[in-house]
């Protein structure tokens, strides 16, 4: 079997920080490498993988500025297509723009869709409904407009998280700067818990940060901005509990599952993915507002570590995301 895979060029594949499509097509493609097959890797030139790589650029346009996106994102995606024929299955990581490809070639694309960023793009993926083959991350993030071949669960490699079941006291906030993912009702949770409070993650909207954000940052409130991957270990082992207060119908949190690899229950509010990531009151808390955030940080020491990890790695391990893709390209290919 001969397998592309398409990531997304805006960040390297894997990313140095943020990045969740490239981690994941990264994870994909090691992973498939792993087991020995025959993957090609579509992503930037500076990308890192044990697959063979393609690219049509050095660095990604979020690492680059002086490209121009859309442009880039044409030539990136022609570059699998045109060359269609050399592979059994393309499995695309890249949203709804390589879909219009896929009526012009004999190569089945399967594609994992990881979120809606509107509306508005749904009317592609009806388009190429009974072409394609789709993928929902969560079953609480699926259009009743489409059809899915199955749910996969993002993975993780779980050799990057360690286990630790003597944190210390803080509680960490971990992902983008913007109000879908919460970052200010986290800290309106750690002011209320009197807890110190660390905060990681890109910073999407620097009015949000501006306003909401930086005005509360003082000795327990601590801005880190974003993470490398052996300082997120560190950050998500020791911390006491995760908050994630999102205000969206979030797809898949993967800093919720990644800190349950190191032990560490997460307090989330329960939207979207939330309820299939985290066992409540089991990895957790599901809860509904700031007050109840609050309650619960009193009761995390209920909550078995060990069991946090066990949980996320029997459902969101790289292993075990290959191996449902695998099984669903030979479904696919009969």
């Amino acid at each position: 079997m001969k397998v592309a895979v398409l990531s997304p060029v805006a960040w390297r594949t894997p990313p140095r920080h943020y990045g969740p499509w490239e981690q994941v097509a990264s994870n994909i493609t090691e992973g498939l490498v792993k087991l020995g097959v025959d993957v090609s890797l579509f992503a930037t030139g500076d990308s890192i993988t044990g697959g063979e790589l393609y690219s049509v650029c050095v660095k990604g346009y979020e690492e680059d500025r002086t490209q121009d996106a859309k442009v880039l994102e044409c030539l990136h995606i022609s570059n699998l297509m045109e060359r269609a024929g050399e592979f059994d299955i393309i499995h695309n990581n890249f949203d709804f723009l390589p879909l219009t490809y896929s009526g012009l070639i004999n190569t089945p694309v399967i594609t994992t869709i990881h979120g809606f960023s509107s509306p508005k793009i749904v009317p592609v993926y009806k388009k190429y409904n009974k072409r394609g083959h789709y993928v929902s991350i969560s079953n609480s993030d699926r259009s009743p407009e489409l059809d899915y071949i199955g749910t996969v669960y993002n993975g993780l490699n779980i050799a990057q998280f360690e286990f630790n079941d003597t944190p210390q006291d803080y509680l960490i906030y971990f992902g983008r700067i913007h109000p879908d993912k919460g970052t200010a009702e986290a800290i309106e949770i750690a002011r209320k818990s009197n807890r110190k409070l660390l905060i990681a993650g890109l910073v999407q909207d620097a009015n949000y940060f501006k306003e909401k954000v930086e005005p509360h940052l003082n000795d327990n409130v601590i801005y880190l901005e974003n993470a490398e991957p052996a300082q997120r270990n560190d950050l998500l082992r020791n911390a006491y509990a995760l908050l994630h207060p999102i205000n969206f119908n979030e797809p898949f949190g993967m800093s919720v599952a990644e800190a349950m690899l190191c032990g560490t229950p997460v307090i989330a509010f329960n939207r979207g993915s939330m309820p299939e990531l985290i066992r409540d009151k089991k990895t957790g808390f599901l809860v509904n507002n700031i007050n109840e955030a609050v309650a619960a940080i009193d009761e995390v020491k209920s909550i078995n570590r060990k069991a946090c990890r066990q949980w996320s790695e029997s459902q969101f391990s790289c292993d075990k995301m290959v191996a449902d893709y695998l099984a669903l390209y030979k479904k696919i290919l009969g």
